[in-house]
């Protein structure tokens, strides 16, 4: 079976195609502006979904719906795959109470912020009401060699770090979960495959601490850091990754570990 990563030349995405290339894999990606009536002859095989927009949704909010709901419609629609699925976020759970693949989730379109997590919402539920073959996986925040070139609160310590001095501006107890990209793409390639599910949770299941990141990065680059006065705590929820963990056997490694990558430019 062929593959096809939507997204392919994004940070996640890329990993996707360079792990299934290593494996041997025929893999397709479609360029920036690929559309359904460009779908190969044979299909899509199995597709994965990896095209989105992080940092910078609040600028870019019609790109946002686009790159999460409107491009993927059609592609849908014309359902040349064996199977789909659609890489969302944990970041939807941030006004939940638990983060299990069940929950209820609250959002705000009053607030500026939780458009992405409307939009991704949004994709969800048009895939959810598509066929069986289309799946979600809610992917935690994924970290990887060298963040300092990504817009990401990790990059951007990375990048203080660098210059010698890092001032954060959220609370040390602040914490998320965190996931390294390899873990990350070698369960999604599962789910894609053989997943029995509709939804799943990809994280560690674990949070780490701003405090914890903070003293990570500062011993692997020599930095100084000082936290804000007054500085904001940002807390999410635990994610429940009992899902991924029982269906695939699934044990994250510790991304701490991996701290002299990451801060590596």
């Amino acid at each position: 079976m062929h593959w096809t990563i939507f997204g392919g030349e994004g940070f996640v995405g890329k990993r996707l195609v360079d792990i299934l290339r290593a494996q041997g894999r025929d893999v397709f990606v479609p360029g920036r502006y690929h559309t359904s009536r460009d779908v190969p002859e044979r299909g899509y095989g199995h597709a994965i979904w990896a095209i989105g927009l992080t940092a910078d949704f609040r600028t870019r909010p019609f790109d946002t719906i686009d790159a999460h709901v409107g491009a993927l419609t059609p592609i849908l629609r014309e359902n040349a795959f064996e199977s789909l699925l659609y890489l969302s976020s944990t970041r939807i759970y941030q006004h939940a109470t638990t983060a299990c693949e069940n929950a209820a989730i609250s959002v705000n379109p009053n607030d500026p912020s939780d458009l992405y997590n409307l939009s991704k919402l949004a994709g969800e539920s048009v895939c959810l009401a598509a066929t069986e073959s289309v799946r979600v996986a809610r992917l935690s925040n994924i970290v990887g060699a060298r963040e300092a070139q990504r817009d990401t609160f990790i990059g951007a310590l990375c990048r203080e770090a660098h210059n010698g001095h890092i001032l954060l501006q959220s609370a040390l107890n602040s914490a998320k979960d965190y996931l390294w990209i390899d873990d990350a793409a070698d369960v999604l390639v599962k789910i894609a495959e053989r997943g029995t599910q509709r939804v799943y949770n990809v994280g560690s299941g674990r949070q780490l601490s701003h405090a914890e990141w903070l003293a990570g990065i500062t011993e692997a680059t020599g930095a100084t850091a000082r936290v804000l006065d007054g500085a904001p705590e940002t807390t999410f929820p635990s994610i429940d990754v009992t899902r991924v963990q029982s269906e695939f056997a699934f044990r994250a490694s510790d991304p701490l570990a991996r701290t002299n990558e990451i801060v590596m430019y």
